[in-house]
């Protein structure tokens, strides 16, 4: 009989990271939630039915080891981890202050490093999945993300290489890059009609995307049928990343 698989989810409480419990406790997995919004996490934990909630804060690379050796000493086991904490700025370079420039940087990218530097030693016996945040931004230029275009782009950096590293572990590291996805996060963002219009026009499939969307390949990277997917980046943009639209008349 196949163990129950153990996945852990940090970033939880957010629009893709809640949306990625609710799958894959639906799938029978053992889900851990993590991240910094206990009581969001604990309202969730009790909707998908899991007890297993720790506050942790992604951008310490000590709280984040802390976290993966308290999930194999609790379970035995880590499967998949899929790191969904994140921030978004849109602001100019010349604009954004050296503590936005370091925030975005901790929050985006150094929680991704941190994520891997723990789970990756901690699957190697029986291999796993790690999922990380990426995003359409950093695969195409657009006005105003520098910071965040720069975090997103290290993320992809990070991915390729530890998926060479670890591979012959049989560590997966793969990232998911949404575009502009609905959520408290970014509800300043389509806080208007005229806002959300101009950010549906950019996206080729004219909408934007919703937490679920995402989830679904986060998913997907953490099952075992994708034993043979690493080192890849998969777009959930509406084809913001690689496809410009027409003009709509």
């Amino acid at each position: 009989m196949t163990a129950t698989p153990v996945q852990l989810v940090v970033g939880a409480a957010g629009s893709i990271g809640s949306a990625t419990v609710r799958r894959l406790a639906d799938a029978g997995a053992t889900v851990v939630l993590a991240g910094r919004d206990e009581a969001a996490m604990e309202e969730l934990a009790g909707e998908v039915g899991t007890d297993d909630v720790r506050t942790v804060d992604a951008r310490d690379i000590a709280e984040v080891g802390a976290l993966v050796e308290g999930v194999v000493a609790d379970h035995g086991r880590l499967d998949g981890v899929a790191n969904l904490a994140g921030s978004v700025l849109l602001k100019p370079a010349h604009l954004t202050t050296a503590d936005e420039w370091a925030d975005t940087i901790a929050t985006n990218l150094t929680s991704a490093f941190a994520v891997v530097r723990a789970a990756a030693p901690a699957m190697r016996s029986g291999g796993g999945s790690i999922v990380l945040a990426a995003s359409a931004a950093a695969q195409t230029g657009i006005a105003n993300h520098e910071a965040i275009a720069a975090a997103k782009g290290g993320v992809i950096g990070l991915v390729r290489s530890a998926a060479a590293t670890y591979g012959a572990r049989g560590v997966r590291v793969n990232a998911v890059a949404p575009g502009l996805t609905r959520s408290k996060m970014t509800a300043k963002l389509v806080g208007n009609e005229a806002q959300a219009e101009a950010s549906r026009q950019m996206h080729v499939l004219g909408r934007l995307g919703e937490g679920d969307d995402v989830a679904a390949a986060v998913a997907w990277l953490l099952d075992p049928a994708t034993s043979w997917v690493t080192g890849q980046v998969i777009g959930v943009d509406g084809g913001l990343g690689q496809v410009r639209t027409r003009p709509r008349g």
